[in-house]
């Protein structure tokens, strides 16, 4: 559905939601305005269960430990505002969160008197010292660890699965945000291990916009605390047909779930995205974007004399470009106005990066079009 006269670049933002998909979603919004009373009343749980089993399925996760969320900023803050911490407490994170993240750690720190402490992970990335360079910042006062599977600046992939490894043997409690994951790589939420995963699903899993999750282990689904307190708290409450759909549900189905009259159709278009997942953007799709993005990087840095900041191996389908600019806000300007480029340029570490996103549609002439456009620039 994106215009045609448009090159598209920026996949990793906001996603792009195929036609069948989004005809699949609307298909569901028609569905539940034919009778809203008994599509949310009466038939929620039922639908959402089943949306939630084929996520679980895709991404190695247990229904019962996901509960759907508009999106993975949500998600996180929902965790931060549950975790009661405490005067003194720390959080650790990395100098690479995304600023929404980075902004709902720094408020509910310093509403509980809290320290969110970033460790620099280093430019270039070295994957191997990524653990340690995080713990070695942990205190006797550090209590929770959250890191990026995916940056959102840099595009890099953490080994968030050793990480969460390393700080459970230290008794550390660990978030981590997949908001670019899911869809872009291999994804196995048991076997990553954190305590707590958010994710979104309206990216790179093509879902419709509003489409998210957050995973939690059992253990920790008794200390969660929706934003917005609704029927999931009304403990003998009967009559109200939104919570008679609830009632018997997990405690973080019932609570999280459940946020009064809103329309949930974005969630139950989920099975509709894995499935064009599966079939139109699988592995052997992934793999193509992957060595194009490379092939890219690789261009763009001979050309320029600014080398990668990692490996191949560490990035996906994302890839940061490094430039030579004082104004990455103006450059960006300049691709989209005068090149019909639509991209962002992030920055990091005094360095300044075009993020190219390389899902299943693009085409080479795309990322010729951009390279034309560097050149152009002067960058």
């Amino acid at each position: 559905m994106l215009d045609p006269d448009l090159v598209f670049l920026n996949h990793g933002s906001f996603g792009a939601c195929p036609v069948p998909v989004f005809e699949a979603h609307v298909a569901l919004q028609r569905e539940l305005e034919r009778n809203p009373v008994e599509f949310l009343g009466r038939r929620s749980a039922g639908l959402l269960r089943a949306a939630r089993e084929a996520l679980g399925h895709c991404l190695g996760a247990q229904a019962d430990d996901l509960v759907f969320v508009p999106n993975a900023t949500t998600a996180v803050n929902t965790v931060a505002r549950s975790l009661q911490l405490q005067p003194g407490d720390e959080v650790l994170a990395t100098d690479h969160e995304y600023g929404a993240c980075d902004a709902t750690w720094q408020r509910v720190c310093a509403e509980h008197g809290a320290v969110y402490r970033r460790a620099v992970v280093p430019l270039p990335f070295q994957r191997e010292r990524f653990v340690d360079t995080v713990l070695a910042q942990a205190g006797p006062r550090t209590r929770v660890v959250f890191a990026s599977h995916i940056t959102s600046t840099t595009a890099l992939i953490f080994p968030v699965a050793e990480l969460c490894a390393a700080a459970r043997a230290r008794g550390l409690l660990t978030v981590i945000d997949g908001a670019h994951a899911p869809g872009q790589i291999p994804l196995d939420l048991d076997a990553v291990g954190a305590d707590l995963y958010a994710g979104n699903l309206h990216k790179w899993l093509c879902a419709p916009k509003g489409a998210a999750f957050l995973h939690a282990r059992p253990e920790h689904h008794e200390r969660l605390h929706a934003t917005v307190t609704s029927w999931g708290y009304a403990e003998q409450v009967t009559g109200h047909s939104g919570f008679d759909a609830y009632l018997g549900r997990t405690v973080l189905e019932r609570r999280l779930q459940w946020q009064g009259t809103r329309d949930i159709t974005a969630f139950l278009a989920v099975p509709a995205a894995i499935q064009f997942q599966q079939t139109q953007l699988g592995p052997a799709v992934q793999a193509r974007c992957h060595a194009q993005a490379m092939a890219l990087m690789h261009r763009v840095a001979a050309r320029t004399g600014l080398p990668a900041i990692a490996t191949d191996a560490d990035f996906a389908q994302m890839v940061p470009l490094a430039v030579a600019t004082a104004d990455g806000d103006a450059l960006r300007r300049r691709l989209f106005e005068q090149h019909h480029i639509e991209v962002p340029v992030t920055h990091h570490g005094g360095q300044h990066f075009v993020r190219v996103s390389v899902p299943g549609y693009t085409t080479a002439a795309d990322l010729a079009a951009l390279e034309s456009a560097l050149t152009a620039c002067g960058v």
